[in-house]
C-alpha cells in the first residue's frame, strides 16, 4: 500500500529536474526552443471524461462529510467473507499471520497459496488482505478480472471501519476503499447489483477527501463539481477541491488547474505564470508517456504560448513553491 500511495505525493527529485528544466527555457537565448506544441486535450466534455475514471487510476481538506450509518450501508459486503471462512485453510496461528503469509506467498510468486492465505486473513478482519484481495481481482492479477469482488472486499473495509474509534495503522486502506467504492458507485458494474450512483459516488469521494485528505479523492470531488456530476455544477467548489488536490501533488489536478488558470476558464482571470508553474510540477511527474501524453501536450503547448516574462515569473513561483514543501 505504502508504494502504491508514493504517487500521491511530490517525488522530490523528479520536481528539481522540473526546476532545472523551466530554469533553461527561462535563461536560453531561444526561449521557444525545443518546443513542440501539443494537440487538443480536453476535448470531450468534463462530465464525459468524469465517467470514464478507471479503478486502476486510484492512488484538502473540508467540513463535508456523511453519516455513520451510510459508510456501513454498503450491500454485498459480507458474500466474500462468508466463502473465504469456507474455503480458507486453518493452518495460520490467527488472520495476522494469514496476512503475513499470504504477502510473502505473492511476493514470491505462489499466488494460489498467497490467495488462500489472504482470505483466511481478510475473513479475520485484516483490512490490508481485504485491500490486497480486492486490488488482485480488480487488476486480474493472478485471477479472473472481477470487479464484483472487488467491490465486496473493498466494502468490507469500510464496513470494518469504525470513524469513532479509527485504527490509524490501516489510514491509507480505508481511503482507498473510499475512493474505490465511489469510483464503483459512479460508472456502475454491469449486469450486477451496482448501478451507477453519482450522488452516492460523490458523497464517498467527499468523506474520503475531508477526513483522510485523500488527493484522488479531493480531484475526483472537483471534477464533478466543475462538470455537474451528482451535484449541481460548482465552479467555486470545484476549483477549491482542485487546489487541495493540486497541492498535494496530484498530478492530474495540476495539470487541470495549470491548464485552467492559463486560459483563465471557469471564471477564472488568465495567470499564466501560475498556470506554467503548476503544469511544470505535472510534466515532470508524468512518466507514463501514453496514460499521460495529453499533461505532456499541456505543458508544450503552454510553454510554446507563454511569454519569456510569464516563463521567468512562473520559475518565481516554482522557487517559492518548493521552499514551501521542503
Amino acid at each position: 500500500m505504502r508504494k502504491r500511495q508514493r504517487s500521491n505525493y511530490f517525488c522530490r527529485d523528479a520536481t528539481k529536474s522540473g526546476f532545472r528544466a523551466l530554469w533553461r527555457v527561462c535563461w536560453s537565448r531561444d526561449p521557444q526552443k525545443g518546443v513542440v506544441a501539443g494537440g487538443n486535450v480536453w476535448a470531450a466534455p468534463m462530465s464525459v471524461k468524469l465517467r470514464g475514471i478507471k479503478l486502476a487510476a486510484l492512488f484538502v481538506l473540508g467540513a463535508a462529510c456523511i453519516p455513520a450509518s451510510d459508510i456501513r450501508a454498503l450491500e454485498g459486503a459480507d458474500s466474500s467473507a462468508a466463502g473465504d471462512k469456507a474455503a480458507a485453510s486453518h493452518s495460520y496461528r490467527n488472520p495476522r499471520a494469514a496476512l503475513q503469509a499470504g504477502l510473502e506467498d505473492f511476493r514470491s510468486g505462489a499466488s494460489d497459496s498467497a490467495i488462500a492465505a489472504l482470505k483466511y486473513a481478510a475473513a479475520g478482519g485484516e483490512a490490508l488482505a481485504q485491500w490486497k484481495l480486492a486490488t488482485i481481482y480488480a487488476s486480474g492479477d493472478g485471477v479472473p478480472h472481477d470487479d464484483l469482488k472487488a467491490y465486496d472486499y473493498f466494502s468490507q473495509i469500510i464496513k470494518g471501519y469504525d470513524e469513532d474509534d479509527p485504527n490509524w495503522r490501516d489510514k491509507s486502506v480505508v481511503s482507498n476503499a473510499f475512493v474505490a467504492i465511489g469510483t464503483y458507485m459512479l460508472n456502475g458494474i454491469s449486469d450486477s447489483k451496482v448501478q451507477a450512483d453519482p450522488g452516492r459516488a460523490l458523497s464517498l469521494f467527499k468523506y474520503a477527501a475531508a477526513n483522510f485528505g485523500d488527493a484522488t479523492a479531493q480531484y475526483n470531488v472537483a471534477r464533478m463539481y466543475l462538470g455537474g456530476v451528482g451535484a449541481d455544477k460548482d465552479s467555486r467548489q470545484g476549483l477549491r477541491w482542485l487546489y487541495l488536490a493540486a497541492d498535494k501533488g496530484h498530478v492530474q489536478a495540476q495539470a487541470l488547474l495549470g491548464q485552467m488558470l492559463f486560459k483563465g476558464e471557469e471564471g477564472l482571470a488568465p495567470q499564466r505564470a501560475r498556470a506554467l508553474m503548476w503544469l511544470t510540477l505535472a510534466r515532470e511527474t508524468a512518466v507514463d508517456s501514453k496514460k499521460d501524453q495529453w499533461i505532456i501536450d499541456l505543458y508544450n503547448k503552454a510553454m510554446a504560448e507563454a511569454s519569456e516574462s510569464d516563463r521567468r515569473v512562473a520559475l518565481s513561483y516554482l522557487e517559492d513553491h518548493l521552499k514551501r514543501r521542503n
